[in-house]
């Protein structure tokens, strides 16, 4: 990356430690909407002052020989901004997250009229979201989940848990609005539910919430007079949700009550939601979900949605982003079906030259996950995490040899395990991997890298036919002076 020059980077989404560490190695001007501002920022505010400043609502600014615009988009959180680049050879419009709603409950998207303005200057690329695009149909309104939100949390006999994203505001709006007409107590449960609701309310939003109580009150009040929106449907074993779930949370969950989920399984996540689920029916808990009621809608935009886009923008290239693979190529495949002159498919690391003459990827920069160990920043692919992995999944054994001064074996090796499980058979297999130990230092001519793996490979055999794994093996050797 030494041969370019970084004039920015556009950040999707994030979190508070990515900014704190980004922050810490690189001196960055973070350019963001007054909620996230105050979401992101508040809690890093211990660790010295940001360097941000807060864009107003379809605000702009210059970065290099850039220009930079905001244009509001519906999606699932508040103040979700398209970024309009204008550059010395075209206009690049980054769709972010989004879909198209009009009803979105909170938040005024940009009009159709708005964004074919956009399209009327010139668009160069179309850099846009991939997400839901096998989807033929809308994404949905947001404001019509209203009517079947209510109407489950009214069929609720006894308790009432609605599990959503904490950072969807308008959900916490429109059950809010649910709360109240089903004649129930709202309670928050959990901390970026109350982190998101604070930010919120800072900024504006969410100001005719109903009165809530704290979740501990729960549990004193008639099951059939609470609503408690909670943390947790994604899985999260942690989270109030999955606490409820195991029994460990001060909101009781018996026979008879009610949670609803509000959200879509994220893929990945089917296993830990569906051990929750399982717990909750364990308990004579009924679960509801987007299969049985019309209580959640997507963020992210169908095919139809998709093609209103690039009517409007009407780009010369699209580069699809978001999703996986498949996602990305099937996108490109639609864009050109629709009329898109040229689409371009990467990879993380791919470096694109969108003009001139292109698009084309260039070259192949380093890329993936990085892992903060302790105060420090590693590979997760490096050596230091494999071997980690390999310890955790094999264990780890310690063999000492000492030798005297002519090269002999001098007393019986001595191993010590860490990990390996043997639990009973340890002295047995003790026995034997010493004596394998002791017949590797047979004839090695003096040769203590040769004898260090001859012993090795004597030890991790030994261990491999006990338990079937293959330890890592350290060997230590000691010579007579």
């Amino acid at each position: 990356m030494s041969r370019f020059s970084i004039a920015g980077i556009q950040m999707h989404i994030t979190t508070h430690r990515n900014i704190e560490e980004m922050r810490q190695r690189m001196e960055i001007l973070f350019h963001l909407y007054p909620w996230v501002e105050m979401v992101v920022f508040s809690e890093l505010a211990a660790h010295g002052p940001a360097i941000h400043t807060a864009q107003p609502m379809g605000g702009s600014f210059d970065l290099g020989p850039f220009g930079f615009r905001f244009m509001p988009l519906a999606h699932s959180i508040l103040e979700m901004s398209a970024c309009v680049i204008d550059t010395p050879y075209g206009r690049i419009f980054h769709s972010g997250d989004w879909k198209l709603d009009d009803q979105p409950v909170i938040g005024e998207p940009s009009t159709a009229e708005a964004l074919t303005a956009i399209g009327d200057e010139g668009v160069l690329a179309l850099v846009c979201d991939s997400t839901n695009v096998f989807n033929t149909s809308d994404s949905g309104s947001e404001g019509s989940l209203k009517a079947d939100l209510l109407k489950s949390v009214k069929a609720a006999k006894g308790r009432a848990i609605v599990t959503t994203f904490a950072s969807n505001a308008a959900r916490l709006q429109t059950l809010g609005e649910v709360a109240r007409e089903s004649g129930r107590t709202l309670c928050f449960a959990g901390r970026s539910l109350h982190r998101i609701k604070d930010a919120a309310q800072a900024n504006g939003y969410l100001k005719d919430l109903p009165e809530q109580i704290d979740f501990r009150e729960v549990e004193h009040m008639p099951r059939g007079d609470v609503m408690v929106v909670a943390t947790g449907g994604q899985g999260e074993s942690r989270a109030a949700l999955g606490r409820m779930a195991e029994g460990n949370h001060p909101v009781p969950l018996e026979k008879g009550d009610t949670v609803i989920f509000s959200s879509k399984q994220i893929p990945g996540n089917e296993v830990a939601i569906g051990i929750i689920m399982n717990k909750l029916a364990r308990k004579g808990v009924l679960t509801v979900t987007e299969k049985q009621a019309h209580v959640h809608v997507s963020g992210h935009p169908g095919q139809s949605e998709l093609a209103k886009l690039y009517d409007w923008v009407r780009p010369d290239i699209l580069i699809p982003v978001h999703g996986e693979r498949r996602h990305m190529e099937e996108q490109a495949r639609f864009g050109r079906a629709e009329g898109i002159p040229k689409a371009l498919v990467q990879s993380n690391g791919d470096m694109v030259r969108l003009a001139p003459k292109g698009p084309k990827i260039i070259s192949k920069e380093r890329t993936g996950r990085l892992i903060l160990d302790g105060d420090v920043i590693v590979a997760a692919d490096g050596e230091s995490m494999t071997q980690r992995r390999r310890a955790s999944w094999n264990g780890v054994i310690n063999v000492s040899v000492a030798l005297d001064e002519k090269g002999r074996l001098f007393g019986e090796p001595v191993i010590r395990t860490y990990g390996v499980p043997l639990e009973d058979d340890m002295d047995d297999f003790l026995d034997e991997a010493t004596e394998e130990a002791e017949k590797a230092t047979g004839k090695h001519n003096r040769d203590i890298e040769k004898l260090r793996e001859a012993v090795r490979l004597a030890v991790r055999r030994t261990a491999t036919r006990w338990t079937g794994k293959k330890p890592i093996v350290d060997v230590g050797i000691v010579e007579a002076a």
